[in-house]
């Protein structure tokens, strides 16, 4: 002190008494402490611990962090006033990481850190998530005898609980001696996002013994904490225990606890939340109504949303996409639409969460085109979709191959930065195999820089898709040597993939390694590609058995497989116990009485053909036509199977007789055994040249480019005279042409198919 005093004289009374002010003083001026700063240099009093870290908070409160650094680096012999200063001011500022530099440097220099530089620390390791600095932290603290200090255990234990480590928050909450409703109810709101019930009892329980009274937001960080993370089960369990404390809940509570009551399935619960709301008088709040109109979307109630959404007063965005969302979500897509567009009419303040939830209604409800048509004019009214809409908007794009659209938004994906985002990648992945663009699919994927197991099963979904096993497998192979474990997702795949290409062996070595090795018990569609695999090579006995013998009760996709199987190897008795079976499962369904038919016409059975075709007249069925897709010039246009009234049916026909004689030169001549109807041969040849993918090829080859690829989309499977023409087609015309039926991909190139004739 006797060293510091003849440099205390030296400066001007001012400079001393603004050094001592408080900080909320210094701001009224930076020329001050510039002014201080130069006198302390020409005095050489900057050199001294105390006048120095002055200093520094005076610079560090005007953000000016660079020259308070150099200062502090100017000191010979800075002391923990000095540094703490700096890491308080910055850690004030948001600047963690700089903040714990400062720390590493202070410690370096033998510094110890006191009680009011030890819970900044621990606020900074918060912050960043930083777990294993906050713990060397804590253990000098332990061997400081600091941390039993109030201040410090309470900083680490919010610490420890933002990281997310609750065993070792709970060691320091139960060393602190006085624990307060807020620390409790950190606590409890911890426990409950990681699904720990019964740590949430002990702890409720611990409280009442301690005289601790839990309130409202004890218990909302319970339902939040248990809603949040999935644990729909827990959070329906505590609020029935709120209730029967006599906790009486408010709108936080009930807004909270409605998803979870939805998608726990219970309606009766639901409902009697909703007296309460009447009763309470809280339906007046808008996420009350919303997280209501949720929890009967959920529950199937479509009556519930629109009588809420009636008895509110005021529109309300969020109301509205609630509205929206659980409309679609029951298949009433029609009706979300409806109101969307009514909500336009009214002006109303529609945000991205509004136009996505009616784009992935639409995806998901079969109005592809509308999905497309908002996804653009969602653009043009100024709402920037964001990493959900993506998503949502890519399986329309895929399930009408509607390429250039799919590519516009994998454009667009790329400009805002969302391709590091695994849904966004996942998404592309499942949208350019379902376009034929299996390549494309593989470049995504090699580019993501972070792959779930989503990725690597879109991935090898697509590869399936297209018949190719190899590469499915090879895939599988790859995901078993990371970190991730496959799921019953990536052995349908595996298995499907299989079945295509007819490799028993593999299906059957892969079929026991999902469980013997995973664990996986197998799923319905486990033994409908395994029968499925069975029936295609023949082995229909064999996958009869199977179906009997399953711990399972078959539905309709394991009979359905066993059925095509039948028709492919034109085995009339099983298709006969097949078909029974599912019109018992499918009673409206009547591809599976014509799919029986089909088997009989094959067979010339044409009594059988008739009365299978009464049966269906009475029971008011009609037989789905065949449609096929094609997109061209950025429109897509649908053809109908014998459609006579297209506008170009005139030149669609006259191309069709060039390609039948091209064909016939060459020595091919039409299978007649898919024409399935008891007519003249010629008239038979005129049905199968008016089946719809067929018309949709010529129709691509009069209004596209010379050499341009051909993308078709068919809503039944592809006959066998079809696949043969298009085959002579690609090689004739010189085109690539993708075909994508109901049950794989098809790439005709240079008279060939991708499928090798096995499908």
């Amino acid at each position: 002190m006797t060293k510091v005093l003849p440099l205390i004289e030296k400066i001007p009374q001012t400079i001393l008494g603004f050094l001592e002010s408080s900080p909320s003083c210094w701001s009224s001026s930076l020329s001050k402490t510039t002014q201080a700063h130069a006198h302390l240099l020409k005095s050489g009093a900057q050199n001294d611990g105390y006048i120095s870290a002055k200093l520094i908070a005076s610079y560090s409160n005007y953000s000016c962090f660079d020259d308070a650094n150099l200062i502090l680096q100017s000191i010979p012999d800075p002391n923990v006033y000095s540094f703490s200063s700096l890491i308080y001011a910055l850690t004030k500022a948001k600047l963690y990481s700089q903040s714990l530099g400062v720390f590493s440097r202070m410690f370096s220099r033998g510094l110890i850190p006191d009680t009011h530089v030890l819970p900044n620390l621990f606020k900074v390791c918060a912050e960043l998530s930083a777990f294993r600095a906050g713990r060397q932290i804590h253990c000098v603290s332990c061997a400081l005898g600091l941390d039993g200090d109030g201040f410090v255990q309470g900083s680490l234990f919010h610490m420890y609980m933002r990281c997310g480590k609750m065993g070792d928050a709970r060691k320091v909450f139960d060393r602190m001696r006085e624990r307060d409703v807020v620390t409790c109810s950190a606590l409890l709101c911890g426990y409950a996002r990681k699904g720990c019930l019964e740590e949430v009892v002990r702890v409720l329980s611990e409280m009442e013994s301690e005289g601790i009274e839990p309130n409202v937001v004890s218990w909302n960080g319970i339902l939040s904490g248990f809603n949040r993370s999935g644990y729909h089960k827990e959070a329906v369990e505590m609020f029935q225990k709120m209730h029967h404390l006599g906790f009486l809940p408010d709108e936080v509570a009930v807004s909270s606890v409605l998803p979870s009551v939805g998608d726990s399935e219970r309606l009766d619960l639901g409902r009697q939340v909703h007296g309460y709301v009447v009763k309470q008088g809280l339906l007046k709040d808008k996420c009350v109504i919303s997280a209501m109109i949720d929890m009967y979307g959920k529950s199937g109630r479509v009556y519930g949303i629109i009588k809420l959404f009636e008895e509110f007063e005021v529109m309300e965005t969020g109301v509205c996409n609630a509205c929206i969302t659980g409309l679609s979500r029951n298949g009433l897509v029609d009706k979300a639409l409806e109101m969307f567009e009514l909500f336009k009419e009214q002006k109303m303040e529609l945000n991205v969460v509004s136009w996505t939830s009616t784009i992935a209604g639409c995806a998901q409800n079969g109005k592809d085109i509308e999905a497309l048509e908002l996804f653009r004019e969602m653009q043009v009214a100024g709402v920037k979709p964001n990493r959900v809409t993506i998503p949502s908007m890519l399986p329309a794009c895929g399930n009408i191959a509607a390429l250039v659209h799919g590519r516009s938004a994998h454009a667009f994906a790329v400009r805002i930065h969302l391709l590091d985002d695994v849904h966004v990648g996942s998404a592309l992945i499942d949208m350019y195999a379902k376009c034929g663009r299996i390549n494309m699919s593989q470049v995504v994927f090699d580019m993501m820089p972070t792959k779930n197991l989503v990725c690597w099963n879109s991935l090898m979904s697509g590869y399936s898709m297209h018949g190719k096993a190899k590469e499915v497998m090879s895939i599988f192979e790859s995901l078993v040597r990371t970190r991730l474990k496959p799921d019953f997702i990536s052995f349908t795949s595996l298995l499907s993939a299989c079945s295509q290409v007819g490799l028993t062996d593999e299906g059957w070595r892969y079929f026991g390694m999902m469980t013997d090795e995973y664990g996986i018990k197998p799923r319905l569609e486990h033994y409908s590609c395994m029968v499925s695999l069975l029936g295609r090579a023949g082995k229909l006995q064999e996958a009869y058995d199977m179906i009997q013998e399953m711990p399972l009760e078959p539905d309709s996709c394991v009979w359905g497989a066993l059925l095509n199987s039948c028709r492919l190897q034109n085995n009339v008795e099983l298709a006969e116990i097949a078909a029974e079976k599912l019109f018992g499962l499918e009673p409206e369904n009547p591809g599976n009485y014509v799919l029986l038919s089909n088997i009989y016409a094959a067979k010339g059975m044409w009594e059988e053909v008739d009365s299978i075709r009464n049966k269906m007249e009475g029971l008011g069925m009609k037989k789905n036509p065949g449609c096929s897709w094609i997109q061209v010039k950025n429109k897509v246009y649908t053809l109908l199977a014998g459609d006579k009234s297209h506008p170009q049916i005139d030149q669609i026909t006259e191309k069709m007789d060039e390609i039948s004689k091209e064909m016939r030169k060459s020595g091919h001549l039409p299978n007649l055994d898919f024409a399935l109807q008891d007519v003249e041969e010629q008239e038979q040849e005129q049905i199968l040249w008016g089946h719809s993918e067929k018309l949709a090829v010529v129709f691509g080859l009069l209004n596209t480019p010379e050499g341009t690829p051909l993308q078709v989309i068919k809503n039944l499977r592809i006959c066998g005279d079809c696949h043969s023409v298009i085959k002579f087609i690609s090689g004739y015309a010189g085109r690539e042409i993708f075909v994508r039926d109901t049950n794989r991909f098809h790439h005709f190139k240079d008279g060939v198919c991708s499928c090798g004739d096995f499908w």
